[in-house]
């Protein structure tokens, strides 16, 4: 037989198309091509997958080879063809039964020496092949990946005799067993109890846990406002399996996959302010995941939010509404899930000092203007909670209260008020529409104080709906059926922002 056919998958976001590697060998002066849109790192397998299979101990054919990866309107890119096109090639020679590959896909880059090396977005091409009923076989450094989905149905080699003795069944491969993730319920990270004082950033934080909402700390320096952004991830309930398998998803086409001690944790990423527009949604030539998507069903911290780049934080603006980002290029468009929950931390002015009770500030009225004007008004907008973090005095530093409440007790509440909000169908931040006005309805003494709000705050329709949103949670967390003037109340006092309080 001249032809074989063999399937494997290309990468497409954290979507893994099906693709056919179709060999085809005839007469004529030997070569070997590849179509189908190969990039260079495709292009370049045909020397690899030479070397692998007469290192290997295989017949590398002299006739007029070509390889067609169909579907040919789909940029291939990657090494992950190596392992296909290498069967592909001993199939279509008669070196190995077609029987033996019809049901089952490859993936895999060759060294010269027909060693499996490890992949990128291996996770994902594991769980379309599953879905699709076919077995798969991926490198061994991939297996504990591999196994966040597997049922029997996967298969890890370390090197291509591997693979084709298991074929020929001389020396069949154990399925890769399901990654055991352990117990993931206990607490990590940070304790909220060493956080003394501030109990009303420590209530903002536990009301944003719970609803999922934005949030944005301001104050002098040292007050705590780091501190308490990096104690969130800490009172978050873990991750489902499903959610947790979408952001492992994302990690692994990153190339930053998640050791497995940890994947049910939700992510915590905190870039640094220097980071570019790219660095932060993705893309590059090759559209990557960026730090919103590697924030994915988990928190995004930015700290020193105005020494961003204003055009890096304008870009936020649309992921933080939609819960996604397209990046668009020339041959491709690619959809990565971007569903975080931001908390922001801000100095009130280029010193730091404005509203200090003891140093006082050194900035001129026009540098505090133009520090703080470096925020957009839309990108304020979206954040739901703005909460000053005040200077705590000496005797509470040194003489801390007893019996502060630590993370477990804190990440307990959240888990019920969560559970709560699943019956809705949404969290409370996420609430929209018919599902917004059917959960957030109020009654007259609370049209009244929304009206009076937004006369007297010139509170957008957005913002509106956020401090429902947040009344929401406040009334989920007091045990209230309904939002009330109470609830209301308070979530308009965590609308100030931090420019008009500090003024």
């Amino acid at each position: 037989m001249s032809f074989a056919i063999i399937h494997t998958r290309a990468r497409v976001g954290i979507e893994a198309p099906s693709v056919t590697v179709e060999t085809h060998l005839s007469g004529g002066l030997p070569s070997l091509s590849i179509v189908g849109m190969p990039e260079t790192a495709v292009r370049e397998s045909k020397d690899r997958v030479r070397s692998a299979l007469l290192n290997s101990g295989f017949e590398f054919p002299a006739r007029r080879i070509i390889i067609n990866l169909a579907p040919a309107d789909l940029p291939k890119e990657g090494s992950r063809f190596d392992l296909p096109i290498a069967m592909g090639i001993l199939v279509a020679s008669g070196q190995l039964e077609a029987e033996t590959v019809t049901t089952m896909e490859f993936l895999g880059e060759l060294a010269l020496d027909g060693g499996l090396r490890a992949l990128q977005g291996v996770l994902p091409a594991v769980m379309a092949a599953r879905s699709e009923g076919r077995t798969i076989l991926v490198p061994s450094a991939n297996a504990e990946e591999a196994g966040l989905a597997s049922r029997d149905d996967t298969f890890a080699a370390d090197h291509l005799l591997a693979v084709c003795a298991h074929l020929r069944g001389e020396q069949r491969l154990a399925p890769v067993p399901p990654t055991s993730t352990g117990d993931q319920d206990g607490a990590t990270g940070p304790d909220l109890a060493d956080v003394q004082g501030q109990h009303i950033p420590k209530r903002a934080l536990e009301i944003a846990a719970s609803g999922g909402h934005n949030l944005l700390f301001h104050g002098p320096p040292g007050t705590g406002k780091s501190m308490l952004a990096s104690r969130l991830p800490g009172i978050l309930p873990p991750l489902t399996d499903g959610t947790a398998l979408e952001v492992a998803s994302v990690h692994s086409v990153a190339g930053q996959f998640r050791a497995t001690n940890g994947w049910r944790r939700p992510p915590y990423r905190a870039p640094h302010h220097t980071a570019s527009a790219v660095a932060l949604v993705g893309g590059g030539s090759s559209p990557k995941p960026g730090e919103i998507s590697l924030a994915h069903h988990g928190v995004l911290f930015l700290d020193e939010l105005p020494e961003f780049d204003r055009r890096v934080l304008e870009v936020l603006r649309e992921p933080m509404e939609s819960g996604e980002i397209v990046i668009s290029r020339a041959t491709r468009r690619v959809t990565y899930p971007a569903q975080f929950q931001v908390i922001g931390a801000m100095n009130p002015c280029p010193c730091g000092y404005q509203g200090h009770p003891s140093i006082p500030c050194q900035c001129a009225p026009n540098q505090i203007l133009k520090y703080q004007s470096r925020l957009s008004g839309p990108l304020l907008d979206r954040f739901d909670m703005h909460v000053g973090v005040p200077v705590q005095e000496g005797k509470a530093l040194l003489r801390p209260e007893r019996g502060e409440v630590d993370s477990e007790t804190v990440r307990e509440r959240v888990q019920r008020i969560r559970e709560r909000q699943s019956e809705r169908g949404a969290l409370n931040a996420h609430l929209a529409g018919e599902a917004l006005h059917s959960a957030c309805a109020i009654d007259e003494a609370g049209e009244q104080v929304l009206e009076q709000a937004m006369s007297r705050l010139g509170l957008s329709a957005r913002a509106l709906h956020r401090v429902l949103r947040v009344g929401r949670t406040i009334a989920d967390l007091a045990g209230a059926a309904s939002v009330e003037k109470p609830h209301l109340v308070e979530a308009l006092g965590y609308r100030l922002q931090s420019r008009a309080e500090s003024g």
